[in-house]
């Protein structure tokens, strides 16, 4: 910061007059692991059990949590959260895709975001006695709907 600039107090914006919509987002994440133990992720056969159901959960708890942990997100009505987990096996990756829907005066991004991020978080929780090398990347939106912004998908999809 430069001597005598001053700092932008923060706020929360105010979405109080929007028209609450119906609004959806996507995200993504990526996590690379030893295909063994991709291997028994989807055998459920790992130490901790079913680490998809874990994780699946956890993603779900998050994206309603949202607001508690991001200090200048609005509390919003989430009417569905879909997580789905795609792996590929002789890689060692798997892709975690995470969907929120909501009717509200806000978008649901930072929710499908951190739904996303908690899945990839519990899988790594859950194998990381075994396999400590895994690696979480690339987590990004790649689609929005609703809103005055209408429809964006990312360039990369």
């Amino acid at each position: 910061m430069t001597e005598g600039a001053q700092r932008t107090p923060l706020r929360m914006v105010d979405v109080g007059d929007q028209a609450a919509t119906r609004r959806a987002a996507t995200a993504r994440v990526e996590l690379r692991m030893r295909p063994d133990t991709l291997a028994a992720i989807d055998r459920g056969e790992t130490r901790k059990g079913d680490v998809l159901a874990a994780a699946n959960i956890a993603a779900i708890a998050a994206a309603k949590r949202t607001w508690d942990l991001i200090p200048l997100c609005h509390q919003i009505p989430l009417s569905h959260v879909d997580v789905s987990f795609e792996t590929r096996g002789r890689l060692g990756r798997m892709i975690v895709t995470a969907t929120v829907r909501t009717t509200a005066a806000t978008g649901a991004e930072m929710e499908a975001l951190t739904a996303a991020a908690v899945a990839a978080l519990t899988v790594y929780d859950m194998c990381k006695a075994t396999d400590p090398d895994m690696e979480i990347a690339h987590l990004a939106l790649v689609s929005k709907r609703g809103g005055k912004s209408g429809e964006w998908e990312s360039p990369a999809e």
